[in-house]
């Protein structure tokens, strides 16, 4: 699994870091997502997926083990 972002469509909701502490983290200033771990192990692959699709802003991208989405 790698995870890319687009922080530019990030809105700040945390529902990443609530979901996958080990991966995500938000910025002080602005509440932007910051990428801890590009490929998470697979024990947190339900977690990473669980943030992806609870962004409102679809601002995480979660490809396969060859990198595609």
């Amino acid at each position: 699994m790698k995870i890319t972002l687009e922080p530019g469509r990030c809105v700040g909701a945390g529902h990443c870091v609530l979901s996958a502490p080990e991966v995500f983290d938000q910025d002080e200033s602005d509440g932007v997502v910051i990428l801890l771990d590009t490929e998470p192990d697979a024990a947190l692959a339900d977690a990473v997926h669980e943030a992806a699709d609870l962004c409102p802003a679809r601002a995480i991208l979660v490809g396969g083990e060859d990198g595609t989405p």
